[in-house]
């Protein structure tokens, strides 16, 4: 799939993006190879080919699952500007 000049023009103002005249032709090159690989992408057969959730065989390493910080929610709220029983208050913004 190639995109003409017109086609980006119009991608660039519906993405509210400015491009100058003189970079459209590159932009225009670029994008088109973009489209280009993914089109070369997808004609490549991955039937063969199981999912997998990481390209190489590794396992995570966990910690221990502790709590390693401090309540600090009264010393934090002093500075708040409004409290009410341990909650932030805050303005209302949606009527």
């Amino acid at each position: 799939m190639a995109l003409d000049n017109s086609d980006v023009e119009k991608i660039a103002h519906l993405a509210r993006l400015e491009i100058n005249q003189s970079d459209i032709d590159e932009v225009t090159g670029r994008i088109s190879n973009i489209l280009a690989m993914i089109d070369q992408m997808q004609d490549v057969d991955t039937n063969a080919v199981s999912p997998m959730a990481h390209p190489f065989d590794a396992t995570q390493r966990l910690r221990p699952d502790l709590v390693t910080e401090s309540n600090q929610r009264d010393e934090l709220q002093k500075i708040a500007p409004a409290t009410q029983d341990g909650l932030f208050l805050v303005p209302k913004v949606i009527e």
